[in-house]
């Protein structure tokens, strides 16, 4: 019987697990978090059940149908509170695995290795710096929407949700769930770019007609609550003493920069901002696999990696969304184990309909250049390291350096505690950096997550295979 290693519990590698399983092989399943179905199907602990789980949830049936396939599966193993920190390629593909709580001393160390490995590490927010963006009460949209779903707490009474992408609506829908007045919905894009991303070849669309359904129903929810959605505005500045207290909001034209002028202030004790999500690069990277020229992980018909043994899953490979996840997740997984390729004909047609969707949700909300002009010498770009973008720019300049790595160790940009995840592409496009070959980016990292050093000395020196 041959074994799978998934890392990852979100829709892409609990797909992934049943695939494998319903193939014949054995499978662990790894996930950092406490429970299963990773960002997207982030639910209260079992301790504090919801008797409507549902409500701030889509595809909640999908989700209990793969809980319940896992968890009655005894061929599936799943480890939970397991980080893993870095992929070794020398001998095998071994992942390197701490488990018990974050942070904490003495977790177990695990070398795990299997026959082949499912990367379904999904993604994180990717959010432009303003003015102000460092004070309490700035939230990314992702994590006002964990607090949201995960423990039923609004981030704010009156807050405003901004940036670009479909992303915005869910997250307005469980704020205003949670108990929040949410005063707008601005996004960035402005009509023609959504006409260009969403309309064209319309007929396309016909592969994922439900999503419209989603639609109709966060616009429905929107009009409910009286939610007013604006395109072609972005947050340009938050302010207040010592937190959040009012937001400007202007008009921003084609490239996204700021029409003078066309400010308005909002009083508001939160700000909720995504504009699109930032692949989870640093395993793929460690692994060895082929990042193409838009950073994502690149993939064959059957999810495999450029490495052998190693497939990839869900938005490291494209951001396109669930149904994108759990079909990529289902492929993956499937061919991991080593079943037929001829048995994920259907799965691959419904792949290229979420395919498509993720080139049209880049072409309609991509971010554009334009976003820089609101940017003040004195706004924080690194918010760990509290770099400005006056001493970033000008360090650049004497130095005559646009590597990721030198400017790094020249302002400190980037080697804060959350290790360039949130400035980290920020940093690369405000220094002008050559990502084209992916050699000195900030998704390459040595360790994927840090870990104690007491921890290192007690790792195991020999790999243990699959879940036995």
């Amino acid at each position: 019987m041959s074994s799978v290693l998934v890392i990852g519990a979100g829709p892409a590698g609990l797909a992934a697990a049943v695939a494998a399983s319903d193939a014949g092989a054995r499978v662990t399943l790894l996930d950092s978090g406490d429970g299963l179905g990773g960002q997207y199907w982030r639910h209260l602990p079992a301790q504090r059940p919801s008797r409507n789980e549902a409500r701030l949830h889509h595809g909640w049936a999908a989700f209990e149908r793969l809980r319940s396939r896992i968890g009655g599966d005894d061929a599936i193993e799943v480890v939970t509170e397991a980080q893993v920190w870095a992929i070794e390629t020398a001998e095998s593909v071994t992942a390197q695995v701490l488990v018990g709580p974050a942070d904490a001393a003495g977790r177990e160390a695990r070398a795990l290795t299997a026959d082949a490995i499912v990367l379904a590490p999904g993604a994180h927010d990717r959010t432009l710096p303003f003015p102000g963006w460092h004070l309490p009460g700035v939230f990314s949209a992702g994590a006002a929407q964990a607090l949201a779903k995960g423990e039923r707490i609004a981030v704010g009474r009156r807050a405003v949700v901004a940036g670009a992408g479909p992303f915005l609506l869910p997250v307005a829908q469980s704020l205003t769930a949670a108990g929040a007045t949410v005063l707008g919905v601005f996004e960035a894009a402005r009509p023609p770019a959504l006409a260009k991303g969403w309309l064209s070849k319309p007929w396309k669309l016909f592969g994922t007609a439900h999503k419209g359904r989603e639609l109709a129903g966060y616009l429905a929810h929107h009009l409910v609550h009286r939610v007013p959605y604006r395109l072609g505005r972005a947050v340009v500045e938050a302010r207040g003493d010592g937190r959040v207290e009012e937001v400007v909001i202007a008009r921003v034209d084609a490239e996204w920069a700021p029409v003078p002028g066309t400010e308005r202030t909002l009083a508001a004790d939160a700000v909720c901002v995504s504009h699109g999500f930032t692949p989870r690069l640093e395993l793929p990277i460690a692994a060895g696999c082929a990042i193409g020229p838009d950073r994502f992980v690149r993939v064959d018909p059957d999810q495999r990696t450029s490495v052998d043994g190693v497939y990839a899953a869900g938005e490291i490979t494209g951001i396109g969304g669930v149904d994108a996840a759990l079909v990529e997740g289902r492929i993956a997984g499937h061919r991991a184990a080593g079943g037929a390729k001829s048995a994920m004909d259907s799965a691959r047609r419904r792949r290229a309909a979420t395919t498509d969707l993720a080139r049209r949700i880049e072409a309609a909300h991509g971010i554009r250049p334009g976003w820089t002009s609101w940017l003040r010498d004195d706004t924080v770009v690194c918010r760990c390291e509290e770099v400005p973008y006056a001493r970033l720019r000008s360090v650049a300049e004497a130095t005559e350096q646009h590597a990721m790595r030198s400017v790094k160790l020249t302002t400190r940009a980037g080697l804060g505690i959350c290790q360039a995840r949130m400035c980290g592409r920020t940093v690369e496009a405000l220094i002008g950096a050559d990502t084209s070959r992916g050699a000195d980016t900030s998704d390459r990292r040595p360790l994927a997550a840090p870990i104690r050093l007491g921890d290192l000395a007690e790792l195991p020196t020999t790999p243990k295979r699959g879940s036995a």
